[in-house]
């Protein structure tokens, strides 16, 4: 396995980074108020907020990234970024030699995109982990995530030039989105929604590519990231809090969606 160990150009302390399979891969942590002036990057690249938020501007767009968004910059595209509070970012730099193998399959976006929880943001944790975590196989699953993210992302693209979810959909959604701990059953959606169950269930699977049911334990997982990464709580409460039967139970769930322990990904977001 080829790899080298170099250091990243991206601001921010501990940016030592990893380069292999046409990516270079790299951590960085960045301290409250900080404000990066516009600049623009060599290659592509993906940023994962692991925790803390930041404002970014691109061109007359200001946007505000929180955690478990997964933000991609074409290459030469300016930017510039404030940090609202202490912030870890996860960088995958993505060469112009891999985007060339990814051209042969789908164009790759000409301005700015990003994608919120989700399968995204399991497979960027998984990758994260991956970067962490690296043995003799590691080349192969960081190649094999990263190809996931970047056709997540076409998928994503792709769903909003068909057009966003009938407004009756979206309004199921972020009634799950407001009960994470206690959601409410799929008969009373569908009455909430005015369609028969079997509908709702089909037309929820079409536009959001899982079940209810997944969605429901993704959302639970993306609060659970958030509350670990930015609180003190025991990991207990935060089980009991999105209803999880039990703490083994939530550790279980948590592993299956990122690869990691509650307690591996707190010690990730506190380092450094």
């Amino acid at each position: 396995m080829s790899s080298s160990r170099e250091i990243s150009e991206f601001y921010g302390v501990g940016s030592v980074g990893w380069q292999q399979a046409g990516l270079k891969l790299s951590e960085s942590t960045y301290p409250p108020s900080f404000k990066m002036p516009s600049h623009a990057h060599d290659e592509a690249y993906l940023g994962v907020v692991l925790s803390g938020g930041y404002t970014e501007r691109v061109g007359k767009a200001i946007c505000d990234r929180k955690p478990l968004t997964t933000v991609f910059h074409p290459r030469g595209e300016l930017h510039s970024v404030e940090f609202n509070s202490r912030v870890r970012i996860f960088h995958i730099e993505i060469t112009r030699e891999f985007c060339g193998r990814l051209a042969q399959y789908s164009a790759l976006p000409k301005k700015s995109e990003e994608g919120y929880g989700g399968p995204l943001a399991s497979l960027a944790i998984r990758l994260h982990n991956e970067f962490r975590s690296r043995d003799s196989w590691s080349e192969l699953s960081i190649e094999g995530l990263t190809l996931e993210i970047m056709a997540q992302l076409a998928r994503s693209w792709s769903r909003a030039a068909e057009g966003a979810a009938p407004a009756w959909l979206d309004r199921i959604r972020q009634r799950l989105c407001s009960r994470v701990a206690d959601p409410p059953t799929l008969a009373e959606l569908a009455e909430d929604a005015g369609v028969h169950p079997v509908h709702l269930a089909r037309q929820f699977r079409k536009h959001f590519r899982c079940t209810i049911g997944d969605f429901i334990r993704r959302v639970r997982i993306e609060f659970a990231c958030r509350e670990i990464a930015e609180t003190d709580a025991p990991l207990s409460e935060v089980a009991i809090a999105l209803g999880f039967y039990d703490q083994s139970h939530f550790c279980n769930t948590f592993r299956r969606f990122t690869g990691t322990t509650p307690a591996a990904y707190r010690a990730v977001c506190r380092a450094g």
